[in-house]
């Protein structure tokens, strides 16, 4: 419950208390036209399914290299195709896949969605989380409930707010920058 407690001020202070984060920290190492550190303390003790399948990934190296394959100006980057998501695999098909172990379960919370929370991305059904994951650039209520929180921006928000966008409405992005390495830091 105490982590829950400092989430929720962290939350409400912004990002002074929210430097504080416990972790586990998952590390993202970023290049393309964002270059720099981002790193999010995970939320064990809200979404511990997802929490473990981030973790897992990164600890197998299946991050290295994915790209950010859709970002939306004002609301999101999205990233974490592990199937996909890398090298010439990322043409045209980044986002259609996930990893090689099974979808999760939701694990809804009443954590809000603000600029710099980290939500698991998923299709139609809200058990079909995988791999990948979106990174807020503003608050979206219409997400509050509906997906999985499962972290906070802590450090490099403004390397976030540097990785290049989509187009149209989908977000797709043409050339886009890369996690070169995501690491797990406890």
């Amino acid at each position: 419950m105490w982590r829950r407690a400092l989430l929720a001020a962290a939350l409400a202070a912004g990002p002074a208390l929210a430097q504080d984060g416990p972790g586990p920290n998952l590390v993202i190492e970023v290049d393309g036209q964002a270059q720099g550190r981002i790193v999010i303390d995970l939320l064990p003790d809200v979404a511990p399914g997802h929490v473990e399948r981030l973790v897992t990934l990164a600890e197998r190296g299946d991050y290295d290299g994915v790209v950010f394959h859709r970002v939306i100006e004002g609301f999101m980057a999205q990233t974490g195709d592990v199937r996909y998501g890398k090298g010439d695999r990322a043409a045209g098909r980044a986002g259609t896949g996930g990893s090689d172990l099974p979808d999760l379960r939701a694990e809804f919370s009443s954590l809000p969605f603000e600029r710099g929370t980290v939500g698991m991305a998923r299709a139609q059904s809200p058990h079909s989380a995988n791999s990948q994951f979106f990174i807020m650039f503003a608050p979206a209520p219409h997400l509050n409930g509906q997906y999985t929180v499962l972290g906070r921006v802590i450090e490099g928000m403004d390397v976030v707010d540097r990785i290049r966008r989509g187009t149209g409405q989908m977000g797709m992005v043409d050339n886009p920058d890369r996690m070169v390495r995501v690491t797990v830091e406890r």
